[in-house]
């Protein structure tokens, strides 16, 4: 069992994996970084702050001064604006991987270089000129 385990590890499809999930987190630490400290501001400025994450309901029919006090008083909170913060952090988190991406594929493709088309081979004699050939050389 043990020498199953180390055989599964060593495959280099749970190592290129692990490999993966290690530069995936710290990637992740990145895209966030640059979506929360450089993005969100500008747009910010451009919708006037806006935060939805104040806006809820509480389900217990009783009114909060904020969501923070609805949920220290252990009421049941229906928190949309939590989701729709999420699904606007997430929408900005997407368009800034693809445009990363692009732009990885753009470098990656023109690094490399098209292999240059080896040098023709000199044209033999075609079919027709062989059997002309053939019938001149029968005819003499």
């Amino acid at each position: 069992m043990i020498q199953e385990f180390k055989d599964f590890i060593a495959k280099g499809n749970v190592m290129d994996m692990a490999v993966g999930i290690i530069i995936g987190a710290a990637f992740t630490a990145i895209v966030t970084s640059l979506v929360s400290d450089l993005i969100n501001p500008i747009i910010a400025i451009f919708t006037g702050g806006i935060d939805f994450s104040g806006w809820f309901y509480a389900l217990d029919g009783n009114e909060y001064a904020s969501l923070k006090a609805a949920q220290d008083a252990g009421a049941p909170v229906f928190a949309i604006g939590n989701f729709i913060m999420a699904v606007i952090n997430f929408l900005i988190v997407a368009f800034v991987v693809f445009m990363l991406v692009k732009m990885v594929n753009r470098v990656k493709d023109a690094a490399v270089k098209p292999k240059e088309a080896a040098p023709a081979a000199p044209a033999g004699p075609s079919e027709l000129d062989v059997l002309l050939e053939i019938r001149d050389a029968l005819k003499r």
